[in-house]
């Protein structure tokens, strides 16, 4: 790989797959809708090039991929628009791989897993999502296996890291900085998945400058599963932060849903918080490697830093 377009790249795991790529002496082209924040993000780093605008321009795509060899697809829309838009951007993404004949790396999470009655779940599992988020999510990986195009599709978790702010553990961490009482999404005693984005990213990228692992499911998991009490001690130990965690309910959720669309959406999400997918990373290590695996400590120290950094 000598050069790679990473769309969404000023999102989480987008910002984490441009800094692992640059890391790997790749040149990237940094691709999003807002320039401000593209230009806040990468500015400073070489072997980036900016590019901003709307990925339903195809002439903008066009232009964007040109000498490309992977396109890394790590955008996110708003829940109350998956409906609208991420049928139309894998469309998209798919068309420009045909007419530019490169290759596609899927950033996925685990909605398409849906419930699952055994953990870990191998990317050989039946998916049968019963959201209408799994299911879309689920409709775009059929999509792109039948495109022909050589792909990748990597399933990761929850998410959390710099630049990671449309994340459910965000809005703890942000209340957590800055001194205010924190919210906390689902049973605090429950173990679930949190994925460093940096770990993610590293592991996504050495999946994709390999020639056999295209045309699969690849999981990515976490260190490991940690229950939320667990998370606020270490983020107690490392910030010193005092006050009280509180428990956000389904029933909260569905409370503040009547007067918000995205509240609305979470709701049907939920199940994860009380019954989790924990991914199996068995097949990357028996392939690939060991994974990357930073402790919980050490990502959430970074991740604190970073945000102190930029508030």
């Amino acid at each position: 790989m000598q050069t790679a377009l990473v769309i969404g790249a000023s999102g989480g795991m987008g910002y984490a797959l441009v800094n692992e790529l640059v890391n790997r002496n790749i040149q990237v082209k940094a691709f999003a809708r807002n320039k401000e924040k593209l230009v806040a993000l990468f500015q400073h780093h070489k072997n980036v090039e900016i590019i901003s605008g709307d990925v339903f321009n195809e002439q903008l795509m066009m232009n964007a991929s040109d000498g490309v060899d992977i396109i890394f697809h790590a955008v996110s829309f708003p829940y109350q628009d998956w409906d609208k838009y991420h049928m139309r951007c894998i469309d998209m993404v798919i068309k420009i791989a045909q007419r530019r004949g490169t290759k596609i790396a899927l950033v996925d999470n685990i909605y398409a897993y849906g419930r699952q009655s055994t953990n870990p779940v191998i990317e050989q599992v039946r998916k049968e999502p019963q959201t209408k988020k799994g299911k879309i999510r689920l409709t775009m990986e059929n999509k792109l296996k039948k495109s022909k195009v050589p792909s990748l599709i990597v399933h990761f978790p929850d998410l959390y890291g710099p630049n990671a702010e449309n994340t459910i553990l965000y809005e703890t961490l942000k209340n957590v900085v800055q001194g205010k009482k924190a919210n906390f999404v689902g049973n605090m005693q429950v173990k679930r998945e949190f994925l460093y984005t940096v770990d993610g990213a590293k592991a996504m990228v050495e999946l994709a400058l390999r020639d056999d692992t295209y045309n699969q499911n690849w999981n990515v998991p976490a260190v490991h599963p940690i229950a939320g009490e667990e998370l606020v001690e270490i983020l107690r130990e490392i910030t010193g932060y005092q006050k009280g965690v509180r428990t956000v309910s389904q029933g909260m959720i569905r409370l503040f849903g009547i007067v918000s669309p995205s509240m609305k959406e979470i709701v049907e999400m939920l199940y994860l918080t009380e019954e989790p997918v924990i991914l199996s990373g068995e097949k990357y290590e028996k392939e690939i490697g060991a994974l990357p695996r930073t402790s919980y400590k050490v990502g959430l120290e970074e991740t604190i830093a970073w945000m102190k950094k930029r508030a």
